[in-house]
C-alpha cells in the first residue's frame, strides 16, 4: 500500500466533502427552485460551507510550510 502523507490525505478529504455539499445542493435544488428564499438559502450555505473548508485547507498548507522552514 502506498504510503499517503497527512497533508494529502486532508486534502483528498476536503475534496470530497465539497462534492458531496453540491451533490446535496444538486438533489435539494428542486424543492429550494420553487422558492427564492429556499434558494438563496441552499446556494448559501453550499457556498459557505465550501468556503469553509478551503479556509482550513489552506490553514493546513500554510501551517505544513511553516514547518518545514
Amino acid at each position: 500500500m502506498a504510503k499517503v502523507s497527512p497533508h494529502t490525505l486532508k486534502g483528498i478529504g476536503y475534496v470530497v466533502s465539497t462534492v458531496s455539499v453540491l451533490l446535496l445542493a444538486v438533489v435539494s435544488w428542486k424543492s429550494a427552485s420553487h422558492d427564492p428564499v429556499l434558494a438563496v438559502c441552499l446556494f448559501g450555505g453550499a457556498a459557505t460551507s465550501i468556503a469553509g473548508m478551503c479556509c482550513r485547507w489552506t490553514s493546513y498548507a500554510i501551517e505544513k510550510r511553516r514547518n518545514k522552514m
